[in-house]
């Protein structure tokens, strides 16, 4: 998959943000890392995100994907913004324009926050090794995150498989919405 280098609307504040990455950067496996580390460094408040009455706590969920042949991370923020990044260079940038997406990472969202406090706190954001998961969820106060191995999250047998399972309903509404994918 190719890196999609465009920035739609709902996530134009997101991907124009210098911090994010360098734009006149030509190296796609670079570029995906800077937006990685950006999506897990970025403060609410450099997006202009605020507690709201459904999503007091979360503004953001990052699911993380560990393959054999790299990682997959999915990013969803409370302002629309939707991407699927890979450790490769590929990607989708931008998915919240279909509202398919927008639909799904919402709902990815509702999940953060409803099992947010079965996260800890936690102070470094590693990638997740081969056949595991790693779920971080920003929050106004800190980031919070576990890892699992992909098996007993598939199998519901983790109390975050919800949250997992809302996050693959977000990868599937990218394949099925954005030519990229």
């Amino acid at each position: 998959m190719e890196a999609t280098r465009r920035a739609p609307r709902e996530e134009a504040r997101f991907a124009a943000d210098p911090r994010c990455y360098d734009s006149g950067m030509t190296d796609p496996v670079g570029m995906m890392r800077q937006l990685r580390a950006y999506a897990l460094s970025a403060a609410a408040e450099d997006l202009d995100l605020a507690p709201t009455q459904a999503r007091p706590r979360v503004w953001g969920a990052i699911m993380e994907l560990g393959y054999a042949t790299g990682i997959a991370t999915l990013l969803a923020l409370a302002d629309g913004t939707t991407s699927l990044y890979f450790s490769n260079g590929g990607g989708v940038i931008g998915a919240g324009e279909h509202a398919a997406v927008r639909e799904a990472a919402e709902s990815f969202l509702d999940a953060a926050e409803a099992h947010a406090a079965a996260l800890p706190p936690v102070e470094a954001t590693p990638t997740p090794r081969i056949g595991r998961v790693r779920l971080y969820v920003r929050t106004f106060e800190g980031t919070l995150g576990i890892e699992a191995t992909d098996e007993e999250l598939t199998r519901n047998e983790h109390p975050l498989s919800a949250v997992f399972h809302a996050g693959h309903a977000v990868i599937t509404a990218i394949r099925e919405n954005s030519p990229e994918a």
